[in-house]
């Protein structure tokens, strides 16, 4: 049994200031620094939007290909990343899931690697962590959110904790980062 750690989206236009940043999401970085060397594989999702991404339809520009906005936040550890999934790639890909990756099978790493539980901590609760956390249920891993390293988006007050109830309601262990 191997575990791995996804962390998903902790970059510069999620944290505060960035063109969509989540309120403190900034302030998931050191804990999950606290955590990293805990896991035998550390992977990481990024946003990788193109310029003219529909995406940008239902969000303002934000985790542009090869910007400041798209790298990781400067005080994330990323020396022990073994992979970096790339998703939105595509102009009409919203991406929101890890499992969405386009440079990558994100499944099919997990099962060469015989990773069986997939952690899962980062940015935003509502959408891509919790996108992430039912596809990797879906795929049929042992799936666990480390609830005091991610942050919520919450476009609508509640969005977080719905989000947190249907991923308990399809089998996502809730735990925090001392229960580890």
């Amino acid at each position: 049994m191997k575990k791995a750690l996804l962390i998903v989206d902790v970059q510069n236009d999620f944290c505060p200031g960035g063109a969509l940043g989540v309120k403190e999401g900034d302030q998931v970085v050191p804990v999950i620094n606290s955590i990293i060397d805990r896991f035998d594989f550390v992977i990481s999702s990024q946003d990788w939007h193109p310029e003219g991404s529909v995406h940008f339809e239902k969000w303002p520009p934000h985790c542009i290909a090869h910007t400041r906005g798209a790298d990781f936040h400067p005080g994330l550890k990323t020396e022990k990343i073994g992979l970096k999934l790339r998703k939105g790639t595509a102009d009409k890909d919203d991406g929101y899931s890890a499992f969405e990756a386009t440079n990558v099978s994100f499944s099919d790493f997990l099962r060469d690697n015989k990773i069986t539980d997939l952690y899962i901590c980062g940015l935003a609760t509502d959408y891509c962590v919790k996108a992430s956390a039912l596809d990797a249920i879906n795929q049929g891993f042992h799936t666990f959110v480390i609830t005091d390293a991610i942050k919520p988006v919450n476009v609508n007050p509640g969005d977080d904790k719905k989000a947190l109830d249907e991923m308990y309601q399809n089998g996502c262990v809730l735990l925090e980062s001392d229960d580890l």
